[in-house]
């Protein structure tokens, strides 16, 4: 009988899970939310949702995979034994297939400007700058083959298998992707007027707090812990029996936070030395920083140099974290209910993957007839993904968790068999049935502009 494959090391588990979690969000969404949204109040608000939904949520998907020990589609439909509910597995494989495609697209770019950075093409003025992201991100040929390539990279990745594949290069990019974090953190809290942006992140402002607030850190909790692309179901279903679920959920979301709070801190003290106010999205990262580091190391321009490379090999080594664990769902899947070789498996993937990747960067500039609805293609799936194909199967996960699947089956997993956690289960039963589907409606309600 073949033996399924499975991490081979506590260690190996949380950073690859992790990795799963951590990516461009957190360097360019979680910063500007933060300062914009009452600094530490927002902190402390978005730290209260992980815990009442994020972790939850986490270890609901958690069970599912690790009882079924399959991919995602085949672990819903063991647990719910043939019913319906195994579609959500397939609604969890969808939506990371297609945020695959788009996703590298934007990996691409930061690769792009990798090189870019070691070729000292984007030293210039701020205007300078903005037009070099225009031409580039609206050519057709350059952008395409980094995106493609990303996705190829990835493909290196997991056809190497679960422990010498994902494990082994999580345990090399995820520390490496935290040392260079720490040292644009230190060279940029360093910089002269840097404390201004230190207390603009931290100083916690409750006035600010509304019900916008207390949504965008809602939405927070729940994207940056990439609950419902069914990536966790998945990566739970090479954990060994004696994985404590909760404690490992509460690692990651841990390691997930602390990244994102080091990126406010990496970001906010270079930005307030020169006096930009950084804003959100592709336009922070790749139009706003060039011109930050330009100016913020003006005097020491070999620092800044050196900044700037070191902080898009961070931000490639972000996206990729992040990119293996979504050709991982697709790649099981194909492997598993095809029952073709793992190699053939992951070419599946990485094809659909990529004709998603052309489609989308070319609809961003070069082919503006791509698009639907009046948006862009890339809009398109993002916001298909965004606002409906994730918070759509992390409820539905959370309601089949806690009104339909086997309450003792639930028991077992949570508990690892009567031992760990016992104290805690009759709680995490009550969030998954009442707080967690309640607080994922006011997401959905949120990102469809209802709210």
């Amino acid at each position: 009988m073949h033996m399924r494959d499975s991490f081979g090391s506590k260690i190996g588990l949380v950073l690859a899970t992790a990795g799963s979690a951590v990516g461009l969000g957190n360097v360019w969404r979680f910063p500007f939310m933060t300062g914009q949204h009452g600094g530490a109040a927002f902190i402390i608000i978005y730290i209260f949702f992980i815990i009442l939904l994020g972790i939850p949520g986490m270890v609901s998907e958690f069970i599912v995979g690790r009882h079924a020990a399959s991919n995602a589609a085949r672990a819903y439909d063991r647990l719910s034994r043939g019913k319906p509910w195994k579609y959500v597995g397939v609604l969890g494989i969808v939506s990371s297939t297609i945020i695959l495609g788009f996703y590298s697209v934007v990996a691409g770019w930061c690769v792009q400007y990798l090189y870019a950075s070691v070729e000292g093409e984007i030293l210039g003025d701020a205007q300078y700058v903005q037009n070099y992201f225009q031409v580039f991100s609206s050519s057709i040929a350059r952008p395409v083959a980094f995106g493609i390539g990303f996705i190829f990279l990835t493909h290196l990745v997991i056809v190497r298998g679960v422990r010498k594949g994902i494990e082994r290069f999580s345990k090399m990019m995820m520390p490496t992707l935290f040392l260079l974090l720490l040292i644009i953190v230190v060279a940029s809290c360093m910089l002269p007027g840097a404390v201004d942006g230190i207390a603009f992140l931290f100083m916690p402002d409750f006035s600010k707090v509304d019900g916008h607030v207390l949504l965008a850190a809602l939405g927070q909790a729940f994207f940056s812990l990439s609950l419902g692309t069914a990536c966790l179901c998945t990566y739970a279903s090479y954990f060994k029996r004696d994985t404590n679920l909760v404690h490992s959920a509460a690692q990651i979301a841990l390691i997930d936070t602390l990244i994102a709070v080091l990126a406010g801190l990496m970001i906010f003290p270079a930005a307030f030395s020169v006096g930009i106010n950084p804003d959100s999205g592709p336009s922070l990262i790749f139009i706003t920083l060039p011109n930050v580091f330009q100016k913020a190391f003006a005097s020491m321009p070999l620092v800044g140099y050196v900044m700037s490379i070191l902080f898009y090999a961070l931000l490639a080594l972000a996206a990729l974290t992040s990119t293996i664990s979504m050709h991982e769902i697709g790649t099981a899947f194909f492997h598993e209910e095809l029952k073709s070789p793992r190699r053939v498996s992951a070419w599946f993937v990485t094809i659909i993957a990529s004709v998603i990747c052309v489609v989308s960067s070319l609809s961003v500039g070069a082919v503006p007839e791509l698009s639907l609805f009046g948006m862009p293609m890339m809009d398109c799936f993002d916001r298909l993904t965004a606002q409906l194909l994730l918070p759509l199967g992390g409820f539905l996960t959370c309601i089949y968790i806690g009104w339909y699947a086997s309450r003792q089956e639930v028991y077992m997993e949570f508990t690892n068999d009567h031992k760990v956690n016992r104290a805690f289960f009759k709680t995490y039963i009550f969030f998954v049935k009442f707080v967690c589907p309640t607080l994922i409606i006011f997401i959905f309600l949120d990102q469809l502009g209802l709210l």
